[in-house]
């Protein structure tokens, strides 16, 4: 039987220029959230026309890995494709279903981390819970967000699983935007970083269920916590 012969297609320039970006972005060129260059950087650097340019960002844009803000710029918002869906169902779902599958993958995975971490491991982690007390101590509440993101994404990683950490990297942004930018009081901050340290001290002695029962007590703290926000009760 005679085979059905393919015909030759020759991408456009615009669309190479996706796949090169993409490519960029997956590999953490450009991490997420933070501002790719201007339009006359990428022109001069990349050697294409504006037009050119424009196509190629706003098909990303429509893939969900770039967003672009008025005037100030656009910024990395999905290393993925799948990355971008994730992200935008799980901060569409209801705050009790994300904490819900954060205490799952958390609590998972910081049990799975106190059998599996490695020194290095273990140092990064008291390096952030130092880190993450500065934070606290100022009045910057996105800087203790970022600190408190970073610690968690590290104790998943000290699991040693591969799968968990993808999904979990897909989910962080809306699984890790834990206390809602809300103020803590003096009491809830320290109950809070007191549950970082038991944490950290249970994977450190590599006691599974103490680093379980540390790892839900952090999500309940913060569901508490953002329960006692205006029109909590409503939805958010």
């Amino acid at each position: 039987m005679r085979s059905i012969g393919t015909p030759r297609r020759t991408a456009s320039l615009a669309s190479q220029l996706v796949d090169s970006l993409r490519t960029h972005i997956e590999a953490g060129g450009w991490p997420v959230g933070t501002r790719i260059p201007s339009e006359q950087a990428l022109m001069e650097e990349l050697g294409v026309g504006r037009s050119t340019l424009r196509e190629a960002l706003g098909a990303l844009a429509h893939l969900g890995l770039l967003e672009a803000r008025m005037g100030d710029g656009t910024y990395v918002r999905a290393s993925s494709e799948l990355q971008s869906v994730m992200v935008r169902r799980a901060s569409a779902a209801q705050r009790d279903n994300v904490l819900e599958l954060r205490t799952v993958l958390e609590e998972y995975a910081s049990g799975a981390a106190a059998l599996r971490r490695s020194e290095d491991q273990l140092h990064h982690l008291r390096e952030l819970l130092a880190d993450a007390d500065a934070a606290c101590s100022g009045e910057d509440v996105s800087a203790a967000m970022s600190v408190d993101a970073l610690f968690h994404r590290a104790v998943v990683r000290a699991s040693g699983n591969d799968l968990l950490i993808e999904v979990y990297d897909y989910l962080g942004t809306a699984l890790a935007a834990a206390p809602g930018g809300l103020p803590w009081d003096a009491a809830d901050a320290e109950q809070h970083a007191d549950l970082h340290r038991r944490l950290v001290d249970a994977i450190e002695d590599q006691d599974e269920s103490g680093a379980r029962a540390a790892a839900a007590a952090i999500v309940r703290l913060t569901h508490d916590h953002g329960a006692q926000a205006p029109g909590a009760a409503e939805g958010e």
